[in-house]
Formats: structure tokens, sequence, C-alpha cells
């Protein structure tokens, strides 16, 4: 039997190329709002971060998340998404070991 295709997603900050299911998509909704999307499956337009704060942190230097999202991204967004992306990270790492045992 043929296997899967995995797909793959490149990390805006550190240019990793990555299967999909290991990165975290942050979205722009088409109300303009940017948001973390753990599910992969909100409308809008996204770009992929690896799990590691220090890539969050290269995206907010470098102005990587807004040129993949093609939108102005302020610094209290920035902050917001910070704060969520420490929450979310312990989420998504808890998704992928779930993931890798199945």
């Amino acid at each position: 039997m043929k296997s899967r295709k995995v797909p793959l997603r490149k990390c805006v900050a550190c240019q990793e190329m990555m299967p999909k299911k290991q990165l975290i998509r942050i979205v722009k909704t088409p109300d303009d709002e940017v948001l973390i999307d753990l599910s992969g499956k909100k409308s809008g337009r996204g770009a992929y971060l690896c799990g590691k704060v220090s890539c969050f942190k290269l995206a907010q230097k470098n102005k990587s998340l807004d040129r993949a999202l093609k939108h102005h991204v302020k610094p209290e967004i920035y902050e917001q998404l910070a704060d969520d992306f420490v929450a979310a990270e312990d989420e998504f790492l808890v998704m992928k070991e779930n993931s890798n045992d199945e």
C-alpha cells in the first residue's frame, strides 16, 4: 500500500521545512484579526511557526509575520500573541505527543 504524502510547511522565522502538524499556524482572518489557530482550519491567510518561543521572537524582530500575512501586525497584537503563544505551546506539545503515539 502506498504511504500518504505528508504536507510540509516552512517556518516563517527559521525557514525550516517541517510537517504541517509540527508547526503552529498564525492566521489573519477576513476581519483583519490576527490569532493563533491550533486546529489549522480557520479561514484566512496563514503563516506557520515552529513551536519554539525563540522562533516567535525572531519572527517579531524580523517582521516576517507581517510579510507572510501581508498585513501590518501591531505591537499590541504581538504582545497578546506572545502570551497566547506560551499557552498554546504547552497545548501544542501535548497534541504533538498524542499524534506521535498513533
